[in-house]
């Protein structure tokens, strides 16, 4: 579970449906990249750092 993820996006007041609307994936793929079960490709990545305001390259550490 990546809980730094879900605390970014719940600070922001953002619904899961709202970020993977803005970043162009489903929601059920977003919730995959919150709770560790998968990892966004690079250019998604990089669309989630823009927007919730991180290093995309947390994803990969």
């Amino acid at each position: 579970m990546r809980k730094w993820l879900i605390e970014l996006r719940k600070g922001k007041c953002l619904t899961q449906q709202e970020v993977a609307d803005e970043i162009g994936v489903s929601r059920t793929a977003y919730a995959m990249y919150e709770q560790g079960q998968r990892n966004p490709a690079v250019k998604t990545s990089k669309k989630v750092g823009e927007f919730l305001y991180f290093d995309w390259t947390r994803f990969f550490e």
